[in-house]
């Protein structure tokens, strides 16, 4: 991979880095034997606002290529180079439970978001969260991050994903034609953009609390204007669930 040499912090004049940095061929290098490893990344990110360019063009992309190589090559197939809202957006979604605050998005209870090890993304259950005459686009959700005994809210689940090419999507072009509204203060957590319910624009089918093993009335979604999802489920005591699936 050819990339361009670059020595000295072009970003800021108050840089700390007056010296010059090492090449972004032996960075590239050097985070390739460390596996690419997303704190390793997040905390170059935070020296000064030159590596923080080179994370987001090259290494939180070949965070996210490493993660889930077969996701990526399907998202960027369309002939895009990049994906939308960014890399380091999508490799925090890759690796980040969003949780939730009280008054927020989701805003019945508090649960801290965390990193999690390993997440499964599926296109065939993202089928599951589009209603019928949306179903030719592509959407990558994961399982359920659980919450369990949370309370009255029971067994909490929290999922994500992404759309590919969600400019072009029909889901995107369904919640203009309904005059969907962005949700006035909350934003993604991955990429700050704006937020549309899909609860709100009634899109959420019955199929993605099957898919979930949730209770159909206990379960909202968010997609972004990058095409990134974000959802909250209660749960089926896992007897029931069985018996829903079946």
């Amino acid at each position: 991979m050819i990339l361009t040499k670059q020595y000295r912090c072009i970003h800021s004049a108050s840089c700390a880095c007056t010296k010059g940095h090492l090449s972004e061929d032996v960075i590239f290098l050097v985070f390739q034997q460390l596996n690419w490893n997303p704190k390793l990344i997040a905390t170059l990110s935070c020296t000064c606002k030159w590596f923080d360019d080179l994370a987001k063009r090259v290494l939180w992309k070949e965070f996210c290529r490493v993660r889930a190589p077969k996701m990526m090559l399907d998202l960027q197939s369309s002939g895009s180079h990049s994906v939308d809202g960014n890399w380091r957006a999508l490799g925090k979604l890759l690796i980040y439970c969003s949780g939730c605050t009280r008054g927020g998005l989701f805003n019945s209870i508090q649960i801290p978001g965390h990193f999690v090890y390993r997440t499964r993304f599926s296109r065939t259950s993202g089928k599951s969260f589009l209603l019928p005459q949306c179903r030719t686009d592509v959407l990558y959700v994961s399982d359920p991050c659980e919450h369990l005994d949370q309370g009255e809210e029971g067994d909490v689940g929290f999922f994500r994903g992404v759309f590919k090419s969600f400019s072009m999507s029909k889901v995107r072009k369904m919640l203009i034609k309904k005059g969907a509204q962005l949700h006035p203060t909350e934003v993604c957590p991955y990429c700050k953009a704006k937020l549309w319910s899909m609860l709100q624009a009634k899109m959420i089918p019955q199929s993605a609390s099957c898919r979930l093993g949730a209770y159909e009335d206990c379960i909202e979604y968010y997609v972004c204007l990058n095409g990134h999802l974000l959802g909250i489920c209660t749960l089926l005591p896992l007897s029931d669930s069985e018996e829903a699936s079946e």
